[in-house]
Protein backbone atom coordinates (compact mmCIF):
# COMPACT_ATOMS: atom_id res chain seq x y z
CA UNK A 1 0.00 0.00 0.00
CA UNK A 2 2.85 2.40 0.86
CA UNK A 3 4.43 2.15 -2.57
CA UNK A 4 1.35 3.24 -4.59
CA UNK A 5 0.79 6.14 -2.17
CA UNK A 6 4.42 7.22 -2.53
CA UNK A 7 4.21 7.02 -6.33
CA UNK A 8 0.99 9.03 -6.27
CA UNK A 9 2.56 11.74 -4.13
CA UNK A 10 5.62 11.78 -6.38
CA UNK A 11 3.39 12.14 -9.43
CA UNK A 12 1.46 14.97 -7.84
CA UNK A 13 4.70 16.71 -6.91
CA UNK A 14 6.11 16.42 -10.43
CA UNK A 15 2.85 17.71 -11.89
CA UNK A 16 2.87 20.63 -9.49
CA UNK A 17 6.44 21.50 -10.39
CA UNK A 18 5.71 21.23 -14.11
CA UNK A 19 2.66 23.48 -13.81
CA UNK A 20 4.60 26.14 -11.91
CA UNK A 21 7.72 26.21 -14.10
CA UNK A 22 6.39 28.89 -16.51
CA UNK A 23 5.31 31.02 -13.54
CA UNK A 24 8.68 30.54 -11.86
CA UNK A 25 10.56 31.60 -14.99
CA UNK A 26 8.29 34.63 -15.41
CA UNK A 27 8.86 35.67 -11.78
CA UNK A 28 12.62 35.37 -12.30
CA UNK A 29 12.43 37.27 -15.61
CA UNK A 30 14.35 34.33 -17.06
CA UNK A 31 16.11 34.93 -20.39
CA UNK A 32 15.22 38.63 -20.42
CA UNK A 33 17.55 40.57 -22.71
CA UNK A 34 19.50 43.51 -21.27
CA UNK A 35 19.50 46.71 -23.29
CA UNK A 36 22.65 48.56 -22.17
CA UNK A 37 22.43 51.95 -20.44
CA UNK A 38 25.75 53.49 -19.43
CA UNK A 39 26.24 56.70 -17.41
CA UNK A 40 29.36 58.78 -17.93
CA UNK A 41 32.79 58.03 -16.48
CA UNK A 42 32.06 54.77 -14.67
CA UNK A 43 34.90 53.03 -12.88
CA UNK A 44 35.21 50.06 -10.58
CA UNK A 45 35.89 50.81 -6.92
CA UNK A 46 39.35 49.69 -5.87
CA UNK A 47 39.41 47.22 -3.00
CA UNK A 48 35.98 45.65 -3.54
CA UNK A 49 36.17 42.19 -5.09
CA UNK A 50 33.92 40.00 -2.90
CA UNK A 51 30.63 41.86 -2.92
CA UNK A 52 29.01 45.11 -1.84
CA UNK A 53 25.54 43.72 -1.14
CA UNK A 54 24.29 46.78 0.70
CA UNK A 55 25.54 50.30 1.24
CA UNK A 56 24.40 53.47 2.95
CA UNK A 57 25.60 56.99 2.21
CA UNK A 58 25.40 59.52 5.04
CA UNK A 59 24.50 63.16 4.26
CA UNK A 60 28.20 64.08 4.67
CA UNK A 61 29.33 61.54 2.04
CA UNK A 62 30.69 58.88 4.39
CA UNK A 63 29.54 55.50 3.10
CA UNK A 64 29.22 52.13 4.83
CA UNK A 65 29.38 49.00 2.66
CA UNK A 66 28.78 45.35 3.60
CA UNK A 67 31.01 42.88 1.78
CA UNK A 68 31.75 39.15 1.79
CA UNK A 69 28.18 37.85 2.11
CA UNK A 70 27.87 34.06 1.95
CA UNK A 71 24.40 33.43 0.48
CA UNK A 72 23.13 29.84 0.14
CA UNK A 73 23.39 28.68 -3.46
CA UNK A 74 25.04 31.88 -4.69
CA UNK A 75 28.69 32.35 -5.62
CA UNK A 76 31.26 33.55 -3.08
CA UNK A 77 34.84 34.44 -3.95
CA UNK A 78 35.98 34.01 -0.32
CA UNK A 79 33.76 31.30 1.18
CA UNK A 80 36.14 30.62 4.08
CA UNK A 81 36.73 34.23 5.17
CA UNK A 82 34.47 36.41 7.33
CA UNK A 83 32.68 39.39 5.87
CA UNK A 84 33.59 43.01 6.51
CA UNK A 85 32.18 46.51 6.76
CA UNK A 86 33.98 49.00 4.53
CA UNK A 87 34.07 52.79 4.69
CA UNK A 88 34.32 55.23 1.76
CA UNK A 89 34.41 59.02 1.69
CA UNK A 90 32.65 60.16 -1.47
CA UNK A 91 34.04 63.68 -1.06
CA UNK A 92 37.42 62.40 -2.21
CA UNK A 93 38.35 62.82 -5.88
CA UNK A 94 39.21 59.15 -6.22
CA UNK A 95 37.47 57.46 -3.26
CA UNK A 96 38.87 54.18 -1.97
CA UNK A 97 37.64 51.79 0.71
CA UNK A 98 38.91 51.19 4.22
CA UNK A 99 38.02 48.16 6.32
CA UNK A 100 36.55 49.22 9.64
CA UNK A 101 37.95 47.49 12.72
CA UNK A 102 35.25 45.80 14.79
CA UNK A 103 35.74 46.07 18.55
CA UNK A 104 33.88 44.04 21.15
CA UNK A 105 34.89 40.95 23.07
CA UNK A 106 31.47 39.31 22.79
CA UNK A 107 31.29 39.58 19.00
CA UNK A 108 32.53 36.57 17.01
CA UNK A 109 34.23 38.19 14.04
CA UNK A 110 35.15 34.83 12.49
CA UNK A 111 31.43 34.14 11.83
CA UNK A 112 30.59 37.61 10.52
CA UNK A 113 28.37 37.30 7.43
CA UNK A 114 26.94 40.80 6.81
CA UNK A 115 23.88 41.39 4.65
CA UNK A 116 21.55 44.42 4.81
CA UNK A 117 22.70 47.51 6.71
CA UNK A 118 21.16 50.74 7.98
CA UNK A 119 22.30 53.74 10.00
CA UNK A 120 20.71 55.99 12.61
CA UNK A 121 22.14 59.31 13.80
CA UNK A 122 20.87 60.61 17.14
CA UNK A 123 20.55 64.19 18.42
CA UNK A 124 24.16 64.11 19.64
CA UNK A 125 25.34 63.11 16.13
CA UNK A 126 26.28 59.65 17.34
CA UNK A 127 26.08 57.27 14.40
CA UNK A 128 24.73 53.77 14.95
CA UNK A 129 25.04 51.02 12.36
CA UNK A 130 22.63 48.09 12.33
CA UNK A 131 23.80 45.07 10.34
CA UNK A 132 21.93 41.94 9.35
CA UNK A 133 24.28 39.05 10.13
CA UNK A 134 24.08 35.36 9.22
CA UNK A 135 26.50 33.47 11.48
CA UNK A 136 26.34 29.75 10.67
CA UNK A 137 23.48 30.59 8.23
CA UNK A 138 21.27 31.83 11.08
CA UNK A 139 20.12 35.43 11.54
CA UNK A 140 21.03 38.12 14.04
CA UNK A 141 20.97 41.89 13.89
CA UNK A 142 24.16 43.49 15.18
CA UNK A 143 24.18 46.99 16.68
CA UNK A 144 27.40 49.01 16.38
CA UNK A 145 28.47 52.54 17.25
CA UNK A 146 30.67 54.21 14.64
CA UNK A 147 33.87 55.68 16.07
CA UNK A 148 35.03 58.02 13.33
CA UNK A 149 38.41 59.04 14.73
CA UNK A 150 39.42 55.43 15.37
CA UNK A 151 37.84 54.24 12.10
CA UNK A 152 36.18 51.44 14.01
CA UNK A 153 32.82 49.95 14.95
CA UNK A 154 32.13 49.30 18.62
CA UNK A 155 29.81 46.31 18.98
CA UNK A 156 27.01 47.12 21.41
CA UNK A 157 24.43 44.36 21.11
CA UNK A 158 23.31 41.22 19.27
CA UNK A 159 19.58 41.05 18.59
CA UNK A 160 17.74 37.75 18.08
CA UNK A 161 14.02 37.07 17.90
CA UNK A 162 11.73 34.30 16.68
CA UNK A 163 10.07 36.78 14.28
CA UNK A 164 13.46 37.50 12.73
CA UNK A 165 14.40 34.03 11.43
CA UNK A 166 15.81 35.02 8.03
CA UNK A 167 16.24 38.76 7.68
CA UNK A 168 17.21 40.22 4.32
CA UNK A 169 17.23 43.98 4.78
CA UNK A 170 16.66 46.50 7.52
CA UNK A 171 15.86 50.18 8.00
CA UNK A 172 16.63 51.85 11.32
CA UNK A 173 14.16 54.23 12.97
CA UNK A 174 16.15 54.39 16.22
CA UNK A 175 19.32 52.87 17.71
CA UNK A 176 17.42 49.68 18.60
CA UNK A 177 14.26 50.22 16.58
CA UNK A 178 13.92 49.02 13.00
CA UNK A 179 11.78 47.47 10.29
CA UNK A 180 13.10 44.27 8.71
CA UNK A 181 12.15 42.05 5.77
CA UNK A 182 12.12 38.26 6.30
CA UNK A 183 12.54 36.13 3.18
CA UNK A 184 12.99 32.53 4.55
CA UNK A 185 16.20 32.20 2.53
CA UNK A 186 18.36 31.29 5.54
CA UNK A 187 15.82 28.91 7.07
CA UNK A 188 15.16 25.31 6.04
CA UNK A 189 16.53 24.76 2.48
CA UNK A 190 13.49 22.71 1.44
CA UNK A 191 11.13 25.43 2.66
CA UNK A 192 13.20 27.99 0.78
CA UNK A 193 13.10 25.97 -2.44
CA UNK A 194 9.32 25.45 -2.33
CA UNK A 195 8.68 29.08 -1.51
CA UNK A 196 10.91 30.32 -4.31
CA UNK A 197 9.56 27.89 -6.88
CA UNK A 198 5.86 28.02 -6.07
CA UNK A 199 5.61 31.66 -5.03
CA UNK A 200 3.98 30.87 -1.70
CA UNK A 201 4.24 34.51 -0.57
CA UNK A 202 5.34 33.67 2.96
CA UNK A 203 7.69 36.64 3.37
CA UNK A 204 6.79 39.37 5.83
CA UNK A 205 7.97 42.59 7.45
CA UNK A 206 8.59 43.02 11.18
CA UNK A 207 8.84 46.07 13.39
CA UNK A 208 11.33 45.51 16.20
CA UNK A 209 11.90 47.43 19.41
CA UNK A 210 13.16 46.20 22.79
CA UNK A 211 9.60 46.51 24.13
CA UNK A 212 7.52 45.25 21.22
CA UNK A 213 8.02 43.06 18.16
CA UNK A 214 5.24 42.58 15.62
CA UNK A 215 4.55 41.63 12.01
CA UNK A 216 3.38 44.79 10.25
CA UNK A 217 3.02 43.54 6.64
CA UNK A 218 2.94 40.09 5.06
CA UNK A 219 2.05 38.08 1.97
CA UNK A 220 5.17 38.97 -0.04
CA UNK A 221 6.73 36.87 -2.79
CA UNK A 222 10.27 37.31 -1.42
CA UNK A 223 10.36 40.60 0.49
CA UNK A 224 13.77 42.17 -0.06
CA UNK A 225 14.86 45.80 0.23
CA UNK A 226 13.27 48.23 2.66
CA UNK A 227 13.74 51.96 3.19
CA UNK A 228 11.98 55.03 4.55
CA UNK A 229 11.08 58.48 3.19
CA UNK A 230 13.15 61.49 4.33
CA UNK A 231 10.23 62.78 6.43
CA UNK A 232 9.75 59.37 8.06
CA UNK A 233 6.11 59.12 6.98
CA UNK A 234 6.38 56.31 4.43
CA UNK A 235 8.10 52.93 4.28
CA UNK A 236 9.12 51.45 0.93
CA UNK A 237 9.34 47.67 0.46
CA UNK A 238 10.75 45.80 -2.54
CA UNK A 239 9.00 42.55 -3.46
CA UNK A 240 11.69 40.84 -5.52
CA UNK A 241 9.80 38.13 -7.40
CA UNK A 242 6.64 40.17 -7.99
CA UNK A 243 8.73 43.03 -9.38
CA UNK A 244 6.97 45.58 -7.17
CA UNK A 245 7.83 48.52 -4.95
CA UNK A 246 5.18 48.97 -2.25
CA UNK A 247 4.49 52.25 -0.47
CA UNK A 248 3.23 52.01 3.11
CA UNK A 249 2.10 54.78 5.41
CA UNK A 250 3.82 54.58 8.82
CA UNK A 251 1.64 55.28 11.83
CA UNK A 252 2.50 56.56 15.30
CA UNK A 253 2.16 53.05 16.75
CA UNK A 254 4.65 51.76 14.11
CA UNK A 255 2.03 49.81 12.13
CA UNK A 256 1.90 50.16 8.34
CA UNK A 257 -0.95 50.68 5.86
CA UNK A 258 -0.49 49.93 2.16
CA UNK A 259 -1.06 53.01 -0.01
CA UNK A 260 0.04 51.86 -3.47
CA UNK A 261 2.26 49.48 -5.42
CA UNK A 262 4.44 50.20 -8.44
CA UNK A 263 5.29 47.43 -10.91
CA UNK A 264 8.80 47.37 -12.41
CA UNK A 265 9.93 45.22 -15.33
CA UNK A 266 12.81 43.78 -13.32
CA UNK A 267 13.64 42.05 -10.01
CA UNK A 268 13.87 44.83 -7.44
CA UNK A 269 16.43 44.39 -4.66
CA UNK A 270 17.66 47.03 -2.19
CA UNK A 271 16.15 50.53 -2.05
CA UNK A 272 18.01 53.76 -1.28
CA UNK A 273 16.22 57.08 -0.85
CA UNK A 274 17.79 60.39 -1.85
CA UNK A 275 17.54 62.54 1.31
CA UNK A 276 17.26 65.72 -0.77
CA UNK A 277 14.78 64.81 -3.53
CA UNK A 278 13.07 61.76 -2.02
CA UNK A 279 13.78 59.79 -5.22
CA UNK A 280 14.13 56.01 -4.88
CA UNK A 281 17.21 54.32 -6.29
CA UNK A 282 16.88 50.56 -6.68
CA UNK A 283 19.48 47.91 -7.47
CA UNK A 284 17.87 45.32 -9.74
CA UNK A 285 18.40 41.95 -11.45
CA UNK A 286 17.27 41.98 -15.10
CA UNK A 287 17.46 38.15 -15.25
CA UNK A 288 17.05 36.54 -11.82
CA UNK A 289 17.56 33.04 -13.19
CA UNK A 290 21.27 33.81 -13.54
CA UNK A 291 21.49 34.79 -9.87
CA UNK A 292 19.64 31.82 -8.35
CA UNK A 293 20.80 29.31 -10.99
CA UNK A 294 24.33 30.29 -12.05
CA UNK A 295 25.34 29.32 -15.57
CA UNK A 296 28.18 30.09 -17.94
CA UNK A 297 26.51 33.42 -18.65
CA UNK A 298 27.04 35.97 -15.83
CA UNK A 299 24.09 37.76 -14.22
CA UNK A 300 23.51 41.28 -15.45
CA UNK A 301 23.02 44.48 -13.47
CA UNK A 302 20.42 47.21 -13.57
CA UNK A 303 19.58 50.38 -11.63
CA UNK A 304 16.29 52.26 -11.76
CA UNK A 305 15.40 55.69 -10.42
CA UNK A 306 11.82 56.32 -9.28
CA UNK A 307 10.72 59.95 -9.06
CA UNK A 308 7.49 61.22 -7.48
CA UNK A 309 6.45 57.77 -6.28
CA UNK A 310 3.68 59.23 -4.11
CA UNK A 311 1.94 60.80 -7.10
CA UNK A 312 -0.46 59.18 -9.55
CA UNK A 313 2.20 59.12 -12.28
CA UNK A 314 5.64 58.23 -10.88
CA UNK A 315 8.52 58.41 -13.33
CA UNK A 316 10.70 55.29 -13.64
CA UNK A 317 14.06 55.67 -15.40
CA UNK A 318 16.64 52.98 -16.20
CA UNK A 319 19.86 54.71 -15.20
CA UNK A 320 22.26 51.78 -15.60
CA UNK A 321 21.97 48.41 -17.33
CA UNK A 322 24.65 45.92 -18.37
CA UNK A 323 24.81 42.21 -19.22
CA UNK A 324 27.40 41.23 -16.61
CA UNK A 325 30.64 41.83 -18.48
CA UNK A 326 31.46 44.72 -16.12
CA UNK A 327 29.20 44.33 -13.09
CA UNK A 328 27.46 41.13 -11.99
CA UNK A 329 24.35 40.90 -9.83
CA UNK A 330 23.63 44.49 -8.77
CA UNK A 331 21.77 44.71 -5.46
CA UNK A 332 21.91 48.36 -4.42
CA UNK A 333 22.48 51.86 -5.77
CA UNK A 334 22.68 55.25 -4.11
CA UNK A 335 23.62 58.80 -5.09
CA UNK A 336 25.66 61.65 -3.63
CA UNK A 337 26.31 65.00 -5.27
CA UNK A 338 25.82 63.80 -8.83
CA UNK A 339 27.66 60.51 -8.35
CA UNK A 340 26.12 57.03 -8.46
CA UNK A 341 27.49 54.11 -6.41
CA UNK A 342 26.31 50.60 -7.37
CA UNK A 343 26.90 47.47 -5.26
CA UNK A 344 26.62 43.75 -6.03
CA UNK A 345 25.78 40.56 -4.14
CA UNK A 346 29.16 38.85 -4.49
CA UNK A 347 31.33 40.78 -6.94
CA UNK A 348 32.48 44.40 -7.40
CA UNK A 349 31.16 47.94 -7.02
CA UNK A 350 30.90 50.69 -9.61
CA UNK A 351 31.15 54.46 -9.27
CA UNK A 352 29.64 56.67 -12.02
CA UNK A 353 28.94 60.31 -12.81
CA UNK A 354 25.33 61.23 -13.54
Amino acid sequence: MAKPVLLTLLGLGLTLLKDHRPSYEARLKAFQEVEPVQPANCKLVKGIETGSEDLEILPNGLTFISTGLKYPGIKSFEPDKPGKILLMDLNEDDPTVLELRIIGSEFNLSLFNPHGISTFTDEDNTIYLLVVNHPNMKTTVELFKFQQEEKSLLHLKTIRHKLLPSVNDIVAVGPEHFYATNDHYFTDPYLKSWELYLGLAWSYVVYYSPNKVQVVADGFDFANGISISPDGKYVYIAELLSHKIHVYEKHANWTLTLLKSLVANTLVDNISVDPVTGDLWVGCHPDGMKIFHPSNSPPGSEVIQIQNILTEEPKVTRVYAENGTVLQGSTVASVYKGKLLIGTVYQKALYCEL
